[in-house]
């Protein structure tokens, strides 16, 4: 894989959001780590303001803001403020992980376990500062800006927990089969089954987070997959299998008509783990776009 600088890295991401515009995608969405080998996005909404004032269509959102590290109301401005620079094109997307080691995650906000036990908490304040209806010792507090576009809120994650919280809060959800073993089928089915409607939200959307590699042969996508890493726990059968799918794009794009029926959604987050080069991971998501007929 190609040794770069943090610039060069920040600016292949900038790239990619401006040719995945162009090529038809609907989404591009910015993850957040800290001190982890290889990121380099600690800000995903400074990222994002950026990257919106490239570009002038595609949604532009969060994979995701890691809530327990964070106040809400921060939270809520910082995207508010997106939300009002690029009307109708922010989405929030919140999650529970640390996002880098036990010492990064104290040296970032102290003692994480704690925070993360307070998710529901912080989630609950979340929506109702979206919705400005949030209260502080009986005192209201508004985010501010006050978008007439509200950012379009999504949890994410990998385990039924996340699940039921989207659920019980009446948000998007997001699985993230690309990092898990678990099948999302199961999970996805739960979120639906307890969605509550929201203020935010009257019916559950859920979309499906995929690790997907498009070559145009299949030995040379077997190659790239063999090359690549996905994050989260290796599997006997990460390749061809839940985590990543490897191929042609007739056969990558047919795999997604199957597994969209399987999982019952029709939305999916396309990740394409780093590869030998840049311009192969381009490539992967352009040949995808030209078999869905974006292109």
């Amino acid at each position: 894989m190609e040794d770069i600088s943090f610039e060069e890295a920040l600016q292949q991401g900038v790239r990619l959001a401006q040719t995945a515009e162009q090529w038809g995608y609907h989404r591009y969405w910015a993850a957040e780590h800290h001190d982890m080998d290889g990121l380099s996005c600690a800000s995903p909404e400074v990222l994002l303001s950026h990257i919106g004032a490239v570009t002038t269509r595609i949604r532009l959102g969060s994979g995701a803001v890691l809530l327990p590290h964070y106040s809400s109301l921060k939270v809520a401005e910082h995207y508010r403020m997106l939300a009002a620079l690029y009307p109708g094109r922010i989405d929030l997307g919140i999650g529970r992980a640390p996002g880098g080691s036990a010492h990064t995650s104290m040296a970032l906000s102290g003692n994480f376990l704690a925070h993360v036990a307070d998710m529901p908490d912080r989630v609950k304040a979340l929506r109702a500062l979206l919705q400005d209806s949030y209260t502080y010792e009986d005192v209201p507090v508004t985010a501010k800006p006050v978008p007439q576009v509200q950012p379009a809120l999504w949890m994410l994650g990998t385990h039924v927990k996340s699940a039921d919280l989207a659920a019980e809060h009446g948000t998007g959800y997001v699985f993230g089969q690309f990092m898990s073993d678990k099948d999302g089928k199961e999970v996805l089915a739960a979120y639906r089954e307890n969605f509550r409607p929201s203020g935010l939200q009257e019916e559950p959307s859920a979309i499906v987070a995929v690790g997907v590699i498009c070559a145009e042969t299949q030995g040379k996508a077997d190659e790239l997959a063999q090359s690549s890493r996905l994050p989260g726990p290796p599997s006997e059968t990460e390749e061809n299998g839940r985590r990543l799918v490897a191929g042609t794009p007739d056969y990558v794009y047919s795999r997604l008509l199957l597994m969209a029926d399987y999982y019952n959604c029709s939305e999916f987050v396309i990740y394409t783990p780093p590869l030998g080069s840049y311009e192969e991971r381009l490539a992967s998501y352009r040949l995808l776009a030209e078999e869905a007929g974006k292109l």
